[in-house]
């Protein structure tokens, strides 16, 4: 949709978005007003738009009307959300350079927005200085006081834990199999597990996925009331049981004993899609980078409550646990369906500060309206993992919570938290990260397989500098320097850390993430990333929800052919067109990516095949998609 320029749009323009005349001439006004201070194509003027005009309940497509007119001519990476010096003052990381900024900085430090990027730089240059800082303002208390941070092979640091198991973190969408193989990798010795997963008017049985998997002793939870109907096994106990069992000990003292740093306290797996999945042992350091990273990127502090609809079973759910509690606030836990109007009360009444989320949530959201009516005026953030963002849906999401900034935040298990993020003292642009995370330093490689100059804009798969605090050492079931090192460059003499993702490092400094490596595919001779396509095929017809770009090899080899996987909104769609469809795809594709692409044919799918963790499986369509024929239904 074409948008005109703020200084263009009437007061019809406004009151045909669905709202009264009367108060389409007073917002008409405003803006005219701020047009005329601020131009019609200004950061400052979206900023005051943003704040003083537009509100939760005023129809999306005024919202679009104001954002995209604003930013019409103004090229990529425009800013959703503006730093307010005032404030910035008052952040975690404001407050820290106010106190230390000259010490750390010298004659670079100014002011905590303009001096953001050098202290980004000063974490990685001075690991020791940074880390211990974070530590401290975390009341983190050692036995013996470390000496050195990032040290090949830590053996004299240590520090005060109470005793524990080694906590095994297994999803509950795996299938028995898949729990199994988890549960023999990590050799776990027994498994809290619920009797059913409560999904809307859906009860998904659990209990009996740990037994099929021949798991060992279990602790059942029942997930409503009490009690349960179901039969445990010999040796199996239940919650109350559990509890009733260990009351004698209410009374006892349990004794902090020293653990070394690379000691483990958590044990997470990739998902697993090319083969066995990869063991990855968390230490009693991740813990802090975790919760170093939401109090420097998403300014959580003591008295935040922090809500994010996640999985002890992947990193996010660990993570949420250190990057609340350790920073001394609340976790909102909701026991049903983030997709309901129930969690959007939920948010309200819980005055949640910061609510994280992934973009499928938010798609689901901004379909079905289901927050309408809800104040969520409490959040002072939102944070996004796990899947690339839409802009447009992102757009709505800020509108929710009065234009709130979302913090992008992108990671992995081996990480134990993020390498990418937003800052509360960066401009935010929609769907992009504004700086590495704390500690770490990114790398973009070129064709040749080196690093292209850091400051550069370009795009390429990503690699890490290889001393992050708190990063994987080790696998239980593989090599770690086959896995993350072999066959990297090196950068002054450190082997760079392999990640996968391919990422574009744009002319404003922003970061975007283009999808897996392995997800890119050869047309007509031109490298290019699914997610690239997928995003303009995405808004191509309102009848769609989704897609996938694949590049299929002809079964009589040669070049790759372009297919478009697509999921209708309405899964009985039948009315829908694919080969006019497939030409208005040709068409998006060549105007907005490249001339010399073209969409050899469409296929309509129910759903797209994913991982437990909600990544689209491309190497399985590829393998599908090669045996279907043109215009066929999955």
């Amino acid at each position: 949709m074409v948008y005109k320029s703020l200084d263009s749009v009437t007061v019809e323009d406004i009151e045909a978005s669905g709202i009264s005349s009367q108060l389409a001439e007073e917002i008409h006004r405003k803006v005219a007003e701020i047009v005329n201070n601020y131009g019609a194509a200004t950061p400052e003027t979206w900023n005051l738009i943003s704040k003083h005009v537009l509100t939760p309940n005023l129809p999306f497509s005024l919202h679009q009307m104001m954002y995209y007119g604003c930013y019409k001519d103004f090229g990529p990476d425009p800013p959703a959300w503006i730093p307010d010096p005032e404030n910035a003052l008052l952040t975690n990381v404001g407050l820290l350079l106010e106190r230390h900024g000259k010490e750390f900085l010298g004659n670079k430090y100014k002011d905590p927005i303009s001096s953001f990027s050098y202290l980004q730089e000063f974490s990685v240059s001075n690991p020791e200085v940074y880390w211990k800082t974070m530590l401290d303002e975390m009341c983190v208390n050692f036995s013996v006081p470390p000496d050195c941070i990032l040290h090949e092979s830590p053996s004299e640091e240590s520090q005060v834990l109470n005793p524990g198991y080694v906590v095994v973190s297994i999803a509950d969408s795996f299938a028995p199999l898949e729990i199994s193989t988890r549960l023999k990798i990590s050799e776990a010795k027994a498994i809290f597990t619920q009797d059913l997963i409560i999904r809307g008017e859906k009860s998904i049985p659990l209990y009996s996925r740990v037994v099929e998997a021949q798991a060992p002793m279990a602790i059942v939870i029942p997930a409503r009331g009490s009690s349960f109907s179901i039969k445990l096994r010999d040796g199996d106990i239940s919650w109350p049981d559990f509890l009733e069992s260990v009351k004698k000990l209410k009374g006892d003292m349990f004794k902090a004993v020293e653990q070394p740093v690379e000691a483990f306290t958590n044990i997470l797996f990739s998902s697993g899609t090319t083969g066995e999945p990869k063991a990855i042992p968390w230490t009693n350091v991740t813990p802090f980078k975790a919760a170093a990273d939401a109090w420097c990127h998403m300014d959580i502090r003591r008295g935040d409550i922090v809500a994010w609809p996640t999985n002890l079973g992947w990193m996010m759910g660990p993570w949420l646990v250190y990057a609340s509690l350790l920073n001394g606030a609340s976790m909102a836990l909701y026991n049903g369906s983030p997709l309901t109007s129930g969690f959007a009360k939920f948010v309200q009444d819980a005055k949640v500060t910061m609510l994280g989320v992934i973009p499928s949530i938010v798609r689901t959201w901004k379909s079905t309206n289901c927050m309408a009516g809800y104040d969520w005026s409490s959040i002072r953030c939102f944070s996004s993992t796990g899947e690339a963002s839409n802009v447009d849906e992102y757009l709505w999401l800020m509108g929710r919570a009065c234009y709130k900034p979302i913090i992008e935040y992108c990671g992995g298990t081996e990480i134990g938290g993020g390498f990418v993020s937003g800052s509360f003292l960066q401009p935010q642009s929609l769907a992009a990260f504004s700086t590495p995370a704390m500690g770490c330093r990114l790398f973009i490689l070129g064709d040749d397989g080196h690093p292209i100059p850091q400051d550069a804009p370009g795009m390429g798969e990503l690699a890490l500098g290889p001393l992050m605090f708190g990063s994987s050492s080790t696998l239980l079931n593989a090599s770690h320097y086959d896995v993350y090192f072999k066959g990297m460059p090196s950068w002054k003499g450190l082997i760079l850390r392999r990640h996968g993702d391919v990422f574009e490092r744009t002319s404003r400094g922003y970061y975007h993430a283009h999808g897996r490596a392995d997800d890119t595919m050869n047309i007509g001779g031109i490298k290019v990333s699914s997610v690239e396509i997928e995003r303009i095929c995405n808004a191509v017809d309102s009848s769609v929800l989704e897609t996938a770009a694949i590049g299929v090899p002809p079964a009589d080899g040669g070049p790759e052919r372009l297919v478009i996987a697509v999921v209708f909104k309405d899964p009985d769609n039948s009315t829908t067109d694919l080969t006019q469809l497939r030409i208005s795809f040709n068409s998006a594709v060549q105007k907005n990516l490249n001339p010399l692409f073209r969409v050899s044919y469409v296929v309509a799918l129910s759903s797209l095949p994913r991982t437990a963790s909600n990544k689209v499986m491309r190497r399985v369509l590829r393998k599908q998609l090669a045996q279907v024929d043109q215009n066929s239904k999955l």
